[in-house]
């Protein structure tokens, strides 16, 4: 990772940017993480609901060992993951190039409404964190 300072002021709009896009659309939480899985910010359920600090550290695995295999299979990353679970789903992109977006989300949210916001917020969130 680059040196990055990120601001209080970086981190409110940050936070401000992911609650209007997501929070506002129906996910549950939604957290920012850095590519070694250490939260940068957090929005949505409180996280005494879910382990936030576990589930950073998992995708950030998640995200080395799928680059692993896009590898094996000639490509060079994957830029999102998707897990769906009987209530509740995850989905996972990388915010370029040392992020990644968790998206946590119940059935009554859809895919494609998540991976149509999270793709414009990406593009909103490389801006504020000057990528």
């Amino acid at each position: 990772m680059a040196d990055l300072v990120l601001t209080a002021p970086v981190l409110e709009k940050t936070r401000r940017e992911i609650d209007q896009a997501l929070i506002k659309a129906g996910a549950h939480m939604v957290l920012l993480v850095d590519e070694a899985g250490n939260i940068v910010t957090s929005c949505g359920k409180d996280s005494s609901v879910i382990d936030t600090t576990s589930l950073a550290a998992l995708a950030a695995a998640n995200f080395g060992a799928t680059c692993q295999i896009a590898q094996l299979i000639g490509e060079d990353d994957f830029s999102l993951l998707f897990h769906k679970g009987k209530k509740d789903s995850v989905h996972f992109t990388r915010i370029e190039p040392d992020f990644i977006l968790i998206t946590v989300f119940g059935e009554q949210v859809s895919l494609g409404l998540i991976r149509v916001r999270v793709g414009e917020l990406a593009r909103t969130l490389e801006k504020i964190l000057g990528f």
